[in-house]
């Protein structure tokens, strides 16, 4: 197993710079999300370690081995594409075989390695199958498998998902879990899909303009993001913003007063946006929380809870509430109770935390 290790990395393409200088390092079986919209770097990056772009400037190490000039088939890494990338005329047992057949591996060690892993995917009875006689799902299974064949050093994954419909994605990002539990290797895994960073991330690198923006674990991104970027791109539904004032104990949001944490006391007068999770707010008044008067738009049922869709001057909300098996109670909702310690307070120019925030890394 190796780690991977970032130092200073750019990336250009003539006098277009996509990636400004990135640090990041990846410990020996960690498993690191790289998340963010489209055209943030993410996949750049990404391809940067599997030697498939060049490196403009800044250092990548593998096994504290220098690899920017490495060709990619000797970097020891192994990528799963978001295509699959399969051979179309060849059978699954054969498509998983192909690397270990150009290393010259001994025909009675492939057939034992390809079948061991085809048992740990799933894919036994599919072998003699071609690629379009699968599903997507099986699909996928197959481009994992030849890359676990190789017994790599890194996995490489980019977007694997994004061509599965919701349901097969669920229960992909359960096997890859699962994979990286038994397997133990360093895997890498790029997406624009935050509910997949959360799920499967031991630590998330949320990316932004070519820059990282925050990165820690899971929950620390979520209950602490150091920027209303990394606020409003994870979470589902995202973070709640809505411009305000604070006030000596609190913020004056659209005319209304909420009591925030003793941490955003003393600062009167600054101007700021306060984030309110869907999640953390109560329809019942209870201790250490404040009304938030809204003016509901309309409920949408999602089984057990409720999307509540709502208004606060200028601001459009998102509330959850649970449905108690009924959302005919949740249509006369007129306000909404916000927990002062969990309401988190932004710079309304710079968009940053007010105070330091942990799980923070690089920042662009």
């Amino acid at each position: 197993m190796a780690g991977v290790n970032l130092s200073s990395i750019v990336k250009s393409y003539g006098a277009l710079q996509v990636v400004h200088g990135i640090d990041l390092e990846v410990a020996e079986k960690e498993f690191v999300v790289l998340v963010g919209p489209s055209g943030c770097g993410k996949s750049t990056t990404l391809r940067m370690i599997a030697g498939l772009e060049e490196i403009t400037a800044g250092d990548l190490t593998i096994d504290d081995r220098r690899v920017n000039r490495v060709a990619p088939k000797d970097r020891d890494v192994a990528m799963v594409f978001q295509n699959y990338a399969l051979y179309p005329h060849l059978n699954v047992a054969d498509n998983m075989a192909f690397g270990l057949r150009i290393r010259k591996m001994p025909k009675d060690e492939i057939k034992t390695t390809i079948d061991e892993v085809a048992e740990v995917l799933g894919l036994t009875p599919y072998l003699e199958r071609r690629p379009a006689d699968l599903s997507g799902g099986q699909r996928q299974r197959v481009a994992m498998g030849r890359a676990i064949v190789r017994h790599p050093k890194v996995f490489l994954f980019d977007e694997p998902l994004s061509n599965l419909d919701a349901k097969l994605r669920t229960q992909m990002r359960a096997e890859i879990k699962r994979l990286h539990k038994r397997l133990g290797v360093t895997s890498v895994y790029v997406t624009h899909d935050q509910v997949e960073a959360m799920t499967l991330a031991d630590r998330i690198v949320v990316m932004n303009d070519g820059a990282i923006e925050q990165i820690g674990t899971p929950m620390e991104l979520f209950n602490n993001p150091a920027n209303t970027f990394v606020a409003g791109f994870l979470g589902s539904p995202p973070m709640n913003m809505v411009k305000g004032v604070l006030t000596e104990t609190g913020a004056h949001l659209a005319g209304v007063e909420i009591a925030l944490g003793a941490q955003y006391h003393g600062q009167a007068g600054r101007e700021v946006i306060v984030g309110i999770r869907p999640e953390h707010v109560s329809l019942k008044v209870s201790e250490g929380t404040s009304p938030l008067p809204i003016s509901l738009d309309l409920v949408e049922p999602l089984g057990s809870e409720a999307l509540l869709h709502a208004r606060l001057g200028d601001a459009e909300l998102v509330f959850k509430a649970e449905t108690n098996g009924d959302i005919a109670h949740l249509s006369g909702v007129s306000e909404v109770h916000v927990p002062a310690d969990l309401a988190k307070v932004f710079d309304a120019a710079t968009g940053r935390a007010l105070v330091a925030q942990s799980g923070s890394g690089s920042e662009g």
